[in-house]
């Protein structure tokens, strides 16, 4: 009995994190539970009717109008805490800028690049990028876009999430989080992961569907906020400078360059299903985004001063959701955050198998074994990822700033004859622009003073890459119409 009593002790110091930030009933532990094994077994049956290596990567092209939009809009919007923490701090300026530029860019993608995509009929963007600028540009971009969608932050965001509740130590609830994803994609691939994120979809809408009515019963309804919110929160810019305003345009444009939206696009059953099913979508970030928003209101005037302002959606629901509320409220945080794990992690592993290796050396991958291989590379890449650097916005902002810049042009141009240039000027576009940011953000970085990254000038690592990338583009472009 002492030996069994030990044991327990020892394990429980191991896994568990003394402090629990948010209480649970077990009916709420049940609803997690259930979601989790819901997610295991779709995976696992619809590998089921899994057939070539085509139906693996992207469902044989058949994904119809319905399931486009439901694993879209779930896939697309992971960073769930991240809103949460900007409405607390800037108010309705999140919806202004982390959603509006990505509206406008989205609505450009729908009707100027999404038909062309499908019309391809290929599998990825290195894949484009080959048969437009060749195998070195095809490689240097499957190398980007690895980088591009590490699910390292969003396996990170739901270990943060689940511990709140579990007090179970962040390593191991990752490591558990990572194996469940894998299991869940590596029989049925694309397949296994639209029909979760169609789960998902109901239950991200779910989620705030039940948080708002008890906002309004318990807090009061929008007007208390009207009446009772800084100024600050109710103007729509936040009262930032136009050149803060600018940056989050420019990353806005990231949605040109998502490869979840291409892969998609890809998937869909007719160039038409891709177009509009990326409008409809579009409706449905609008309709989330609004009762996001709504909330992150909402707990910024029932809550003062939280000192981690990231905490602020599960910090509501604890203080106002009942037993079995709460339950299905954190599944929504979970299934928002899950539906973007499981895509990156699958489009890190298709780009890994089907876009690096069978171009570094002639593999026969009929079986889809590169493919399935990369989603245990990536994924434990994923996982130590968060050690080096434990911050999912660090992430997100050293990621994006080193890739984009490089991505957006080549990407872009591939689809216009027009505006396709020489493959040299591409991939000495790409490979500067990479390199210049990469070394500004280390520079920046190493001369760090009180937290505070001191980049040269003063200019984020972003700018000074895609001007670079840019300028590099123009000479090729230049020199094509030069000599015509």
């Amino acid at each position: 009995m002492n030996l069994i009593r030990e044991i327990y002790y020892y394990l429980k110091n191991i896994f568990l994190d003394r402090t629990l930030i948010i209480n649970f009933h077990i009916a709420d532990f049940l609803i997690i539970l259930l979601y989790f094994a819901l997610v295991s077994y779709i995976g696992y049956i619809s590998g089921n009717s899994v057939n070539s290596k085509i139906d693996y990567l992207i469902a044989s092209r058949k994904i119809t109008l319905p399931a486009f939009v439901a694993t879209l809009v779930s896939s697309f919007y992971g960073g769930i805490l991240g809103v949460g923490e900007f409405t607390y701090r800037y108010g309705i300026s999140s919806w202004f800028l982390n959603a509006f530029p990505y509206y406008l860019f989205i609505f450009l993608f729908a009707f100027f690049l999404a038909p062309k995509i499908r019309k391809t009929e290929l599998i990825s963007i290195p894949e484009k990028l080959y048969s437009s600028y060749g195998k070195k540009v095809s490689i240097l971009g499957a190398i980007l876009i690895l980088l591009l969608t590490t699910p390292a932050p969003y396996l990170y965001m739901l270990g943060v999430i689940i511990q709140l509740f579990t007090g179970w130590e962040l390593w191991f609830i990752m490591f558990l989080i990572l194996s469940l994803a894998s299991f869940a994609l590596y029989r049925g691939g694309f397949k296994s992961n639209v029909n979760i994120n169609i789960l998902e979809f109901l239950m991200m809408f779910a989620g705030f569907a039940i948080i708002i009515p008890f906002c309004l019963i318990k807090i009061g309804s929008p007007e208390i906020l009207l009446n009772n919110l800084p100024q600050d929160h109710l103007n729509i810019t936040g009262n930032h400078s136009v050149q803060y305003l600018i940056v989050w345009f420019i990353i806005g444009s990231w949605a040109l360059v998502d490869p979840t939206f291409h892969q998609r696009c890809y998937a869909a059953e007719s160039p038409e299903t891709a177009k509009k099913g990326i409008l409809i979508s579009l409706i449905f970030w609008f309709i989330f985004d609004f009762m996001t928003t709504l909330a992150g209101l909402y707990a910024f005037f029932y809550i003062k001063e939280i000192e981690n302002p990231v905490m602020s959606y599960p910090l509501l629901a604890n203080m106002i959701l009942p037993p079995l509320a709460k339950g299905f409220f954190f599944l929504g945080l979970i299934s928002t955050v899950m539906s973007t794990l499981t895509s990156n992690l699958f489009i890190s592993a298709l780009t890994f198998g089907n876009d690096i290796l069978p171009k570094l050396k002639n593999f026969n991958d009929r079986k889809n074994s590169l493919s399935k291989l990369g989603i245990f590379i990536t994924g434990f890449i994923a996982l130590f990822l968060p050690v080096l650097i434990p911050s999912v916005v660090q992430i997100w902002y050293t990621v994006g700033s080193v890739t984009i810049p490089a991505l957006l042009i080549s990407v872009i141009s591939s689809y216009s004859e027009k505006f396709k240039v020489k493959n040299y000027f591409i991939f000495t576009s790409m490979l500067l622009s990479f390199s210049i940011s990469l070394f500004s953000l280390i520079y920046g970085n190493i001369r760090e003073l009180d937290g505070i990254p001191q980049h040269i000038a003063g200019i984020e690592p972003i700018y000074p890459g895609m001007i670079t990338g840019f300028s590099v583009y123009l000479i090729g472009l230049a020199n094509k119409f030069y000599k015509k």
